[in-house]
């Protein structure tokens, strides 16, 4: 009888798991359509020299810049200005930099933002 039972519990055990089926769905994954575009933009635009040794450095692209942000690995911003009319190449000349990593953030003329990373050394 004891056997019989155990016999019964696992036959319905078996059989809900199989029952149990793991369906996978796999959908592709897209990049949004101006993402190929902001790429374009940001190749687009070039900074240097890099890494700068002297307290200047140049920003160099084919779209308008109407701002540009320099920011130091905190968070701190040590550089920041709006351009109503740029030059191309645009020199931002920076007050006494430290040596470190910083991210410059140029926002352009119709919104769309590059940040791009520059490292500063001491000049010899």
């Amino acid at each position: 009888m004891k056997q019989s039972l155990i016999f019964i519990l696992l036959v319905i055990f078996s059989s809900a798991l199989q029952a149990q089926k793991d369906t996978v769905i796999i959908t592709p994954v897209q990049a949004p359509k101006n993402a190929i575009a902001d790429a374009a933009l940001s190749s687009s635009i070039t900074i240097y020299p890099n890494p700068v040794r002297e307290n200047y450095f140049n920003i160099s692209g084919k779209a308008d810049i109407s701002s540009v942000k320099v920011t130091n690995i905190i968070g701190q911003d040590i550089y920041k200005e709006k351009y109503n009319t740029p030059e191309s190449p645009l020199r931002i000349i920076l007050n006494n930099p430290k040596r470190g990593m910083y991210l410059v953030t140029i926002i352009l003329g119709d919104g769309t933002r590059v940040v791009k990373k520059i490292m500063i050394e001491q000049s010899e």
